[in-house]
């Protein structure tokens, strides 16, 4: 199956910021950080301190069943280990009960997902408004107002990311799925890999070889999406009155030595908080080894 490494696109992305000097060794990053945080803050090279004064960085992770979402937050949180559950009153929610109550179609949005590995993230889940329709989607708007309502900045929501799996099956996007407006969205394109197959027999039937059409692949996967109508539903559909900042494209997120650069990037870029940026970027600075060198245009 044709492979590349991972495609990082920034449709949409308004902010100004310039993100310089990424160094990727192995799945390791090593950066300085320039001017990420006003003086009256604490160090963003100090992550511990920054996270005492500030709080944790909250995601809403939003998608439908198989959508990737939990390889995704392994990849961020560096992990291979499930996540520890907990209630909104802060209590650990034993795995046996958390099992049978799904297996009841139970489901509550306001539970915490944190790993050991990253304690500085705190993940919300949806399961995607496939399962539970209307009144998911009523769930997810009515979670979203309360947060954006909380005074305290470590309760509030800081980012959604939103996946949309491009395998056969799950591949297309509806407008009432995305139109947020409280909240910064990214998309992300998962499983964008299995968009390289269709590609690789349009340049067989065309007549390349079988090595030259491995190569071109996901090349071409990339130019055909770019062009397609997912991009136009989410940017540029009157129907959508906030589209999202930006979308990332993620292929093999399931291999050992995928990475999620590209999402981090995109999301510290849509933060038009300098206090939440700081947040975010000190959360990855010591817990994933992801430190970004980078000015700030304001």
């Amino acid at each position: 199956m044709p492979h590349a490494p991972h495609t990082q696109y920034l449709h949409g992305l308004t902010s100004t910021r310039a993100f310089t000097k990424f160094t990727h060794c192995r799945n390791h990053y090593k950066a300085t950080i320039i001017n990420a945080c006003p003086s009256h803050l604490p160090s963003p090279m100090d992550p511990s301190e920054t996270r005492k004064k500030i709080g944790r960085f909250r995601i809403l992770i939003i998608g439908r069943a198989n959508a990737g979402k939990t390889t995704i937050l392994q990849r961020v949180c560096n992990t291979r280990e499930k996540p520890e559950i907990y209630n909104s009153a802060g209590k650990k929610i034993d795995a046996a009960v958390l099992i049978a109550s799904r297996e009841r179609g139970l489901h509550d949005i306001n539970n915490e997902m944190v790993f050991r590995s990253n304690p500085g993230f705190v993940f919300h889940d949806s399961r995607g408004f496939e399962a539970g329709g209307e009144e998911e989607f009523e769930n997810v708007k009515a979670f979203i107002a309360n947060r954006s309502k909380e005074t305290r900045l470590k309760n509030q929501l800081h980012a959604i990311w939103y996946c949309i799996p491009m395998d056969e099956a799950h591949r297309s996007v509806t407008k009432a799925e995305i139109n947020f407006s409280l909240i910064p969205v990214i998309v992300l394109f998962t499983k964008f890999d299995a968009l390289y197959n269709n590609a690789y027999e349009q340049l067989r039937s065309e007549g390349a070889s079988r090595e030259e059409a491995e190569e071109l692949a996901p090349k071409r996967a990339e130019e055909s999406f770019a062009i397609g109508p997912q991009l136009k539903l989410l940017f540029h559909s009157k129907d959508i009155q906030h589209p999202p900042k930006c979308h990332v494209c993620l292929p093999n997120m399931n291999e050992d030595d995928a990475d999620c650069g590209s999402l981090m990037q995109s999301t510290a870029a849509t933060l038009d908080d300098e206090v939440v940026e700081q947040l975010f970027v000190s959360t990855q600075q010591s817990n994933l080894k992801l430190c970004m060198k980078y000015a700030v245009e304001r």
